[in-house]
């Protein structure tokens, strides 16, 4: 790399952080409102997992209510102002998804924290721990931010102190379908990891898809597997929401924390973990109560 080039990007990396910053703290200085309600979540429409995770999409009193938890670094200063104006005017549902423990997330957790001390009402809703070190997988006992700053709280994480509420994603109707299993295994890749080239030629073999693809195919793909092998969190739990053998390749500690457990393996060694595999019955109406129940009290909260 070029000087110069080195030089321009670390202006940019500084301006971006700059931004970010200035952002965030426009809305602590802000006076803070409860008008309405927004929910807050990563609007990835390249994850399938990370799009549909949101209650928003599942309880009429929240529709249309959706904002990009990332918008406050947007480049777009309409985006960044509107942030601005929809946290400093709303009360905040900040969920679901990974975004505890994970440092792209940090800031904004942070500032709903601290909000919390300005009179706004503030709901975490199926959020839970992503820590990418190995070294904490199975381990984390604790948060990045004080839950008990928020005005109501339920995590995905089962260990955790505070209530369980899994991924409101099982609300999703497609989940009523029947499916006829068409093949023993599928494998459902993370988006990162299908730029492995070499990974996806070795296992070239084993019927294949990806975080990727819209939620009618994925679920498809493993209502007709009788066992699923992935590294993708949601393709885990929607797989056990459907009562399959599921074998987790993780990339985060948020798979050690299922209430269900699948079987913890590689890619390179998950035909040696199939036998240990099992599959559990009545997951799908059991979360499905646990947030319907959970949205009545947040309902409730937050007078709607």
């Amino acid at each position: 790399m070029s000087i110069s080039k080195f030089i321009q990007r670390n202006l940019s990396s500084f301006s971006r952080a700059r931004q970010k910053k200035q952002v965030l703290n426009t809305v602590l200085a802000s006076d803070q409102k409860n008008e309405g309600v927004i929910n807050l979540h990563r609007i990835d429409k390249g994850n399938v997992g990370d799009y549909y995770c949101a209650p928003h999409l599942y309880f009429d009193k929240l529709k249309d209510t959706q904002l990009d938890i990332f918008d406050f670094k947007s480049s777009d200063k309409k985006l960044s102002d509107n942030w601005i104006d929809k946290v400093s005017h709303n009360a905040l549902i900040i969920g679901g998804g990974g975004l505890l423990n994970r440092g792209s997330f940090e800031m904004q957790m942070k500032l709903f924290e601290a909000l919390s001390a300005k009179a706004k009402k503030t709901v975490l809703w199926g959020v839970g721990h992503n820590e990418k070190k190995s070294s904490s997988f199975g381990k984390v006992n604790n948060y990045n931010i004080d839950t008990d700053k928020f005005g109501l709280v339920g995590v995905r994480d089962f260990s955790m102190n505070e209530s369980w509420v899994p991924c409101v994603s099982c609300m999703h109707p497609i989940f009523d379908k029947s499916f006829e299993e068409q093949q023993e295994l599928g494998i459902i890749f993370h988006k990162k990891t299908i730029k492995n080239k070499q990974l996806l030629k070795e296992l070239s073999a084993f019927p294949s898809t990806s975080n990727t693809t819209n939620i009618e195919d994925m679920i498809s793909f493993i209502g007709s597997s009788q066992t699923v092998v992935t590294d993708s969190y949601h393709a885990m739990y929607w797989s056990i929401l459907l009562g399959k053998k599921v074998v987790a390749v993780p990339n985060s500690s948020k798979f050690f924390d299922f209430k269900y457990k699948p079987v913890i393996s590689s890619f390179e060694n998950f035909q040696n973990d199939l036998s240990k595999t099992q599959s559990y019955s009545g997951v799908l109406e059991e979360c499905r109560e646990v947030n319907v129940k959970f949205a009545d009290r947040v309902f409730d909260y937050l007078n709607i």
